[in-house]
Formats: structure tokens, C-alpha cells, sequence
């Protein structure tokens, strides 16, 4: 009984480390995706704007939204939206415009200047999906299981969110 209960331990610390290990890739994912949108941009001559303020554009795409609907949505990955969208409208690539309904909310959408940067965006993601494909390192179905995968751990973290309050 007691090899049962080792094997029990074993598997047991091989999942926690494995948990481990996708929190830290998860973590190291988004921060290289950063580098690869900054590279994107440098190398075309874009400097006035950063990688977290282009996903955002890309991100809200042609909707008209709140900086509350972006937090909401998961859209954002940063900690400051409400500073990014005021630098965004500053510089053009967003225009703003009060609620009628809520006169306290602001709802935001792109720009010409604003949509350009996303069609950047969209085609640089359409190009590494090419090339994820195209080289062998993801097909379709990876994608999909890497998909299910994550949505599934999304819903844990979320129940385990809800469960607190």
C-alpha cells in the first residue's frame, strides 16, 4: 500500500508541475507576443504607439465600446485601459464620444488612422498562422486543442473567482 500511495504523490507532484510549467509558459506567451507587435512595428517605421495599445486596437476592431466592456471582455491586457484609451484618442487612432444613456461612460471606436493599425495587426497574425502551418509546428487541429485546452482552464479560473465572492 504504500508503493500505491508513492505513486499517488508522484503523479500528483507531475501535475502540479506540469500546472506550474503552463503558468509560466502562459506568462512567457503574452510577453513575447508583445516583442513580436514591437518588432512588427519598429520594423515598419511605427513608433508613436506600443504593442498593448495596438492589441487593444486590434481588439475592439469595428466595435464601439466602453473601457469597462474592454475589461469585461478580457480585451485588454494591460493594467491602465483607461490611460491607453485617453493616449489613443490623443494621438488619433480613436475617437470618443459620451453615452447617451450613461453620461459618466465613454464609448470608443477606431479610426481611420485607428484601423489601419489593426489591419497591421491582422495581417501580421494571418502570417504567423501561415507559418505555423505552413513549417509544421501547428496545424488546424493543434490550434483547436490548444484552443480547448485554455478555454477550459479559463472557465477554472473563472468559477474559482466567482466561488470567492
Amino acid at each position: 500500500m504504500v508503493v500505491h500511495t508513492n505513486l499517488e504523490d508522484r503523479a500528483e507532484a507531475s501535475v502540479v508541475a506540469g500546472y506550474l510549467d503552463v503558468l509560466a509558459l502562459v506568462e512567457r506567451l503574452h510577453r513575447l507576443l508583445l516583442d513580436v507587435v514591437k518588432d512588427e512595428f519598429e520594423r515598419l517605421g511605427i513608433i508613436e504607439i506600443n504593442a498593448v495599445q495596438a492589441l487593444l486596437l486590434f481588439n475592439i476592431g469595428d466595435n464601439e465600446v466602453t473601457a469597462g466592456e474592454l475589461k469585461s471582455r478580457g480585451y485588454y491586457q494591460g493594467s491602465n485601459v483607461s490611460y491607453n484609451l485617453k493616449k489613443l484618442v490623443e494621438m488619433g487612432f480613436m475617437d470618443h464620444q459620451r453615452c447617451q444613456i450613461d453620461r459618466r461612460s465613454v464609448r470608443v471606436k477606431l479610426t481611420t488612422k485607428g484601423r489601419e493599425i489593426r489591419d497591421i495587426m491582422e495581417d501580421l497574425f494571418k502570417r504567423h498562422a501561415d507559418g505555423l502551418e505552413s513549417r509544421g509546428v501547428l496545424g488546424v487541429d493543434g490550434i483547436a486543442q490548444i484552443n480547448t485546452a485554455l478555454r477550459r482552464m479559463e472557465r477554472y479560473w473563472t468559477d474559482q473567482i466567482r466561488y470567492i465572492y
